[in-house]
């Protein structure tokens, strides 16, 4: 037979689709130096057209070791991505939160990987705060330990790795370089008060920074200092060589004591003349800055000297103070004194340096009088924070006005710190509405302030798999607008993320800042979704120098003059974008440099280029909204962000993304755009219609929509879009075999041997299809010439009604007709085009030559679910019973009585060899008036129903035929009130039978295929009583299990034989000339989710994995040929077809003999005679053979039976 283009070998070049170019990435990449998978072998030869059906969007062959179905990361983690030879995308490396950035870093002209920078806490298993190394040769990670904090900008320039983001690291905060093998080093003005998010170098080599800060250096000290108290009361108090005097021994008498009085009850005592310590261990980590103490005058005693140490680091403390005495600044360490001046009410120490402790014990060495004591302690720190554990907040014994505070809501439980720097709460979310927790910070002062929420890691008190995203919404001023955010709690260890920056309100009588943190209603699907709730951080940041978001730095100066920063391009162009603005990235092409981010000002507009000392506004003034990310293509810049249009308008199309030419200088519209915000632009090679990789751009972002735009219609998509400016399209509007890839993609680095890596969390298949595709019979995937739409099922379906079938996308099809009339009807839960644009839904016919589609007008909220022809009509079943359709008149013929009986379901159709009499199998109770429960005949002659035989009940899931007078029905059955899982009917004494053995099957059986031509031994498979899958074989009345490869989860719709083109090892289950194709969503042992596997009788090897429209993997119902083909009979039997070979031999062998011995007979006569008798008749031997076309002679050989059904194999 003459295939259609989208059944032939041509669609092999998918195969080879971005192999140029990929194949050297392999080389650079170790990891992805994967085995290919050795060829299935599988004899596709005698089956025709082969079309394989599901619910998925797209798919891919097996070919490479780690080709998987996992699904799209939904937690936030992503990973460094390389690509398969196919150009199929592959992580690498993955991390527990995004990767922001990445760059080559290159020191004394060696490549030693990829710097790696984010908002990680891990990458590849290794413990990793922002950035890492990833070496793609060998395939190892080095953490760069030295940085707290996020990493969201990197640029690699000779052996300096310049690196900004939100973090702190040696004495620099958000900016600063790794250098060769010396490692981290300050930059020489110590980095930048706020957040930078790109970096670039300058056409002059200067390395410019963008981001949003407005000083240089690290966080300042507030003008009012050490105003934060730590809350002493909240902690373990304990001490050593107490008073025995009653009153005096307690510890704890000193502690929210600060009124001086010397009694019992408020003063703690050291025994007489004896030396002693006060300590106190705390649940959360703080960094002093002063400690006050009350000394002790009771009856003459007094403390004269002690030390401060620091635990658990056991660190003698450093303070300074002003001696009482002299009125110097003095400073002490191992002793520091106490006055016993009854004037001096306390004292204040300062530390010195400024470390993280929760722990510390004052020892007393030398006192007044009869010993030491002290009469109150207080704690003091400049950071501010607001706990959600109220015990770690400011105490309420103090005299603040505001002190820093929490509430919460919901079931909150304190979670032990393991490996966190404080406990902190945890929850598990029954009631989204009545969860949460609010942070109330001590703001004492107004100013630019960075909030930071600290979560920590999930590791340690293993909730990786319940933690999901929380929302944040932020109260910063009585005037402004609450800000809100949505942040991962998946991260494996501690990590921080940055909420804010900018201007907070100081508290009062009638406002406090408020951070309140709630749970994602969406996330409520985790299983037990916890999240976890421990403090929020507020730093207060300088606004020196005049900067605002932009800083060009001069590499080759050792120090910086900042009052030269003011002669800079780039300082004036920042100081002119505002307050509240931010610059979000930079891009370098020649001696120009374009800045984009969110800004407004009577010239430019969210966009703008610097040239030398030129500030130009792009044309029409820039954009209407807030440019995120750019991506320069040589003269062609793609602009990503969230606007509609240039600031003056004019240019139609311009949705959240753009093009601008550079050298014309105007702006194009990518079709016309996307239905929401773009975060990420990045460029990748794809094979789009040739041989010859070119470059597309990818989108990543808050969108669901491609818009529409000339004639094609708009694109549901899940935040991923790629357009191909080759076609001026988007690649889901591109005719012809395309890649299927969906996810995120956030940056790209190209590597030394050409190889480029890539950041995301990405799933990717060979083809971009809905639903159903070809499989040639070289064993190539293509496309058919027919637009599908899965729709959610809104029908009543459950998974009683349908058996193992899934309700959504292409669930069945069958091919009818032969040569030029051949055609293929698919049937599911789907909306789909037809040729002439219309769109119809759940069942759509292809012609198999012109590739024309047809639709028949069915209602949107049907399911079908089985399929079959007799003569000309076709018989259509589902969720709503069954429906007939004549396909010669394209018109619905008066419909069968109705099937009724609680949720209907048509799971199976068959028409009885050599009859027109059509079998339906399902879920219902009567046809019509007649009661007829799970299985019932329709006879196409009489136009009526018939029940098969009257002791049948149940639901019915699959039948077969196995001889003309012969069927098998499997499914949730009963006969005669017995419970049968597999039951066989025969219509000759319309009785009904249990398969023998079938008591042994611990479930209904769901679906089915014989493993013989005469169906004497059988494949069944369902969901035991358990729930666990079964898979088992017949042989006679002994069914064999399958034992292990199947793991939990595994769902089976489909099972069929196929002959290969290579023997593999016997066993007893499967011939070593054929292979068991099992289909579903299956979940294969030792190598998670697959569509559909081969099982050669010992092991699984994946087929085919499908990939849904929402990340994960899909599923495929089953494989539908338009031929069938001939199996192996048990105990050696000789094929049917074979039979016929032999007996029509046999045949022409005796009528050549016959007509021999009538020869010599008729010489022997005329010899005898003499003469020839005259003919007669006319007898017209040409016209004699016309009446029989060889066809009708031959076209049986070869089928396991003649006169079988007119119905599609369904595999």
């Amino acid at each position: 037979m003459k295939l259609y283009s989208w059944l032939s070998p041509s669609a092999e070049r998918l195969s080879s689709m971005a192999d140029l170019g990929l194949l050297l990435l392999l080389s650079s990449v170790a990891r992805a130096q994967l085995t290919s998978i050795p060829s299935p072998n599988l004899d596709l030869g005698g089956l025709g057209s082969i079309i394989l059906a599901g619910d998925y969007e797209g798919i891919s062959l097996y070919e490479y070791e780690g080709q998987n179905e996992d699904e799209i990361s939904t937690n936030g983690s992503q990973s460094v991505l390389s690509r398969y030879p196919n150009g199929g995308f592959v992580a690498v490396e993955s991390a527990d939160a995004a990767i922001r950035a990445m760059c080559p870093f290159t020191s004394n002209g060696t490549f030693h990987g990829v710097i790696v920078g984010g908002n990680f806490t891990s990458l590849g298993g290794v413990p990793s705060q922002g950035v890492a190394i990833f070496n793609p040769t060998t395939s190892t990670v080095e953490k760069l330990v030295g940085l707290s904090g996020q990493v969201s900008a990197l640029l690699c320039d000779g052996d300096t790795v310049y690196v900004g983001g939100n973090f702190i690291g040696l004495n620099s905060t958000n900016a600063i370089a790794w250098v060769g093998t010396a490692g981290w080093t300050d930059l020489p003005f110590g980095g930048l008060n706020g957040p930078v998010t790109s970096i670039s170098k300058a056409s002059n080599g200067h390395i410019i920074f963008g981001g949003s800060f407005t000083g240089l250096g690290n966080a300042t000290a507030p003008t009012l200092p050490d105003l934060q108290i730590i809350n002493i009361s909240g902690g373990n108090i304990t001490s050593g060589s107490s008073s025995s005097t009653t009153g005096f021994s307690d510890p704890r008498n000193i502690v929210c004591k600060t009124n001086g009085t010397d009694e019992a009850g408020s003063t703690w005592l050291l025994a007489d003349n004896t030396a002693g310590f006060w300590e106190a261990s705390f649940r959360y980590g703080f960094r002093p800055t002063k400690l006050r103490l009350w000394n002790t005058h009771q009856n003459g005693r007094g403390t004269k000297t002690w030390r401060y140490t620091a635990l658990p680091m056991n660190g003698i403390m450093n303070f300074t103070y002003i001696d009482p005495a002299t009125k110097q600044n003095t400073s002490c360490a191992s002793e520091c004194p106490l006055s016993n001046d009854t004037t001096i009410e306390y004292q204040d120490f300062h530390f010195v340096n400024i470390i993280g402790m929760n722990e510390f014990r004052i020892d007393i060495s030398a006192w007044y009088g009869s010993g030491g004591g002290l009469d109150g302690i207080e704690l003091f720190e400049d950071d501010i924070f607001a706990y959600a554990i109220e015990s770690f907040n400011e105490p309420n014994c103090t005299s603040i006005e505001l002190a820093s505070t929490s509430t919460n809501t919901g079931p909150w439980i304190v979670t032990p710190s393991q490996q966190s720097i404080s406990d902190y709460l945890t929850a598990k979310v029954s009631d989204t509405a009545l969860t949460s927790v609010t942070f109330q910070p001590d703001i004492k002062q107004s100013g630019n302030y960075t909030v930071n929420i600290y979560t920590p890691g999930c590791i340690q008190d293993d909730s990786c798999a319940t933690r999901g995203r929380v929302n944040i919404t932020l109260i910063m001023s009585s005037d402004a607008d609450p800000v809100t955010d949505v942040i991962f709690q998946t991260n494996n260890f501690d990590k921080y993320d940055q909420l804010y920056f900018g201007q907070i309100e100081a508290g009062d009588d009638t406002f406090r800042a408020s951070v309140i943190l709630s749970p994602v209603a969406a996330d409520q699907s985790i299983a037990n979704y916890s999240i976890v709730a421990q403090r929020v951080g507020f730093s207060l940041m300088s606004a020196s120098v005049g900067l605002n978001n932009l800083l060009e730095y001069d590499p080759s100066q050792a120090d910086i003059d900042t009052t030269e920063l003011t002669n800079s391009t780039f300082t004036k162009a920042g100081t002119d974008l505002g307050t509240s603005s931010e610059v979000n990235t930079l891009i370098t092409s020649g001696s120009t440099t374009f800045v984009g981010g969110n800004f407004t000002t009577d010239t430019v507009n969210n966009v703008f280029s610097i040239t030398g000392s030129d500030i130009t506004a792009l044309a029409g003034g820039g954009l209407n909204g807030a440019v995120v990310d750019m991506f320069l293509n040589g003269s062609v810049l793609y602009v990503g962000g969230q606007f509609t249009n240039t600031s003056t308008g004019g240019v139609s199309g311009l949705n959240n993304i753009a093009s601008y030419d550079t050298s014309k200088k105007s702006w194009s519209a990518l079709g016309a755009g996307v239905n929401g915000k773009v975060n990420s632009v990045v460029p990748l090679s794809l094979n789009v219609t040739a041989n010859v990789p070119e470059t597309v751009i990818t989108l990543t972002g808050d969108f669901s929509q491609i818009m529409a735009f000339s004639s094609n219609n708009s694109q549901s998509v899940t935040g991923f879009a790629i357009w191909v400016p080759s076609k001026g399209n988007w690649l889901q509007n591109l005719p012809g075999p395309q890649w299927f890839i969906n996810g995120q993609l956030t940056a790209a680095v190209d590597v030394p041997g050409g190889a480029t890596l890539f950041a995301g969390s990405v799933s990717s298949s060979q083809l971009l299809a809905n639903g159903a595709v070809a499989l040639t019979q070289a064993g190539a995937l293509n496309s058919l010439p027919v637009s599908i739409q899965a729709t959610t099922s809104t029908s009543s379906l459950t998974k009683r009604a349908t058996s193992s079938q899934n309700v959504t996308g292409v669930v069945t099809g069958l091919f009818n007709g032969t040569g030029d009339q051949q055609v293929i009807i698919l049937g599911g839960h789907f909306t789909a085009t037809t040729t002439n644009g219309s769109t119809v839904n759940n069942l759509i016919v292809i012609n198999n030559q012109t590739g024309e589609t047809t639709g028949i007008g069915l209602s949107s909220d049907l399911t079908i679910l089985s399929l079959a022809v007799e003569g000309n009509t076709l018989f259509a079943g589902g969720s709503d019973g069954l429906i007939t359709y004549n396909l010669a008149t394209n018109t619905s013929p008066t419909q069968p009585p109705a099937l009724a009986g609680g949720t209907i379901a048509v799971n199976a159709i068959s028409v009885r060899p050599d009859s027109t009499d059509v079998y339906v199998a399902g879920s219902f109770s009567d046809a019509g008036a007649l009661d007829c429960p799970a299985v019932c005949l329709f006879s196409t002659s009489l136009s009526q129903w018939t029940r098969p035989g009257a002791t049948l009940s149940g639901d019915a899931s699959v039948m077969l035929w196995a001889s003309s007078t012969t069927m098998i029905v499997g499914g949730s059955l009963s006969i005669s009130g017995a419970n049968a899982s597999l039951v066989s009917y025969n219509s000759k004494k319309q009785e009904w039978t249990a398969v023998g053995g079938a008591a042994s099957i611990p479930g209904p059986v769901v679906v089915m295929t014989n493993a013989n031509d005469d169906a004497s031994s059988l494949w069944v498979a369902g969901t035991a009583t358990n729930g666990s899958t079964f898979l088992m074989k017949s042989s006679g009345d002994s069914w064999t299990p399958v034992g292990a490869g199947l793991g939990a989860g595994t769902v089976i719709r489909g099972l069929q034989l196929f002959e290969v083109t290579e023997d593999h090892a016997k066993s007893d289950l499967v011939s070593s000339g054929e292979v068991l194709m099992i289909s579903g969503a299956l979940v294969l042992d030792n190598f998670g989710n697959a569509s559909s596997a081969l099982y050669n009788g010992t092991t699984f090897q994946p087929f085919a994995l499908t990939t849904s429209s929402s990340g994960g993997g899909g599923s495929l119902s089953q494989s539908i040929s338009s031929q069938q083909t001939t199996l192996t009979n048990t105990g050696g039997h000789v094929k049917v077809g074979y039979i016929i070979l032999i007996g029509l031999a046999i045949s022409l062998g005796i009528i050549f003999l016959l007509v021999l011995a009538g020869i010599i007979a008729e010489r022997i006569r005329i010899k005898r005679q003499g003469y020839i008798p005259a003919p007669t008749s006319s007898y017209d031997r040409g016209a004699a053979m016309s009446r029989m076309p060889p066809q009708q002679l031959f076209g049986s050989i070869g089928q396991s039976r003649s006169g079988i059904e007119k119905q599609s194999t369904l595999i």
